[in-house]
């Protein structure tokens, strides 16, 4: 062990990035909040990736997928949005801890199933200008930040904008979502070029009902996005189907 790094774990000691108790390692989890993560492995939807608990042959999709096709291509997500996973979510979009993002845009990249690597670019989730002043930085934006510099993928943090300032969606019912957010996204202005006919990863924190990413999606896919996948790190789940 280097001088400096002892030196550095003697004054900051290695501690689990969730519960905070003594690790082996920094940037890990103790072995109770690495159990308490539900990582959504395959079988799976493979338009929603909602997790199956048989496999059900290649292809199959959800009856949520077949009753209300989303206007995006798939969806795949890191982990089910409780437990340990959900703590991450919190502590990196309510307590400011950007340190979190490097290890679970890796866990995303995982579970990204190959569309990150055929990707033309990564597209976060935008905040309002007046959220981002209050909240000082864009949780969807830093996960999108370390999975470029992973995967060497172009970062187009700019591209999709958001034009109207919707309440929080914490607390909103699904119907009430889809108007919170409709209208809402635009691309900006000379960046249609980066849209046109490209295959778009789309980066958000947690996917609840959806309706934030749908609505994203629609405007990417009027402005001519020829796939769009949304990666999230969460996603809200009940069991598996």
């Amino acid at each position: 062990m280097r001088p400096f790094s002892a030196l550095a774990d003697f004054f900051y000691p290695p501690a689990c990035s969730v519960c905070g108790i003594s690790t082996g390692g920094h940037r890990g989890l103790c072995a109770k909040c690495w159990s308490g993560i539900r990582f959504i492995e395959r079988p799976y939807c493979e338009v929603l990736g909602i997790p199956f608990s048989h496999d059900l042959g290649a292809g199959i999709l959800s009856a949520e997928a077949i009753a209300h096709p989303p206007p995006f291509d798939r969806l795949r997500s890191a982990a089910t949005h409780d437990h340990a996973a959900r703590d991450l979510v919190h502590g990196l979009k309510y307590r400011d801890r950007t340190d979190l993002a490097p290890m679970m845009a890796a866990w995303m990249l995982r579970a990204s199933d190959g569309t990150v690597e055929s990707c033309d670019a990564l597209i976060p989730v935008p905040l309002h200008r007046t959220r981002m002043l209050a909240r000082k930085f864009n949780q969807a934006a830093e996960l999108a930040r370390h999975m470029a510099r992973l995967s060497g993928k172009p970062l187009l943090a700019a591209t999709l904008i958001r034009v109207k300032r919707t309440s929080q969606q914490v607390g909103l019912g699904a119907k009430a979502r889809e108007d919170n957010v409709r209208g809402a996204f635009a691309i900006a202005k000379g960046c249609e070029n980066d849209i046109f006919g490209k295959r778009i990863v789309l980066v958000d924190d947690v996917y609840t009902t959806g309706a934030t990413v749908a609505a994203a999606s629609r405007t990417l896919r009027k402005a001519g996005a020829a796939e769009i996948t949304v990666l999230t790190f969460a996603r809200a789940l009940s069991e598996p189907i």
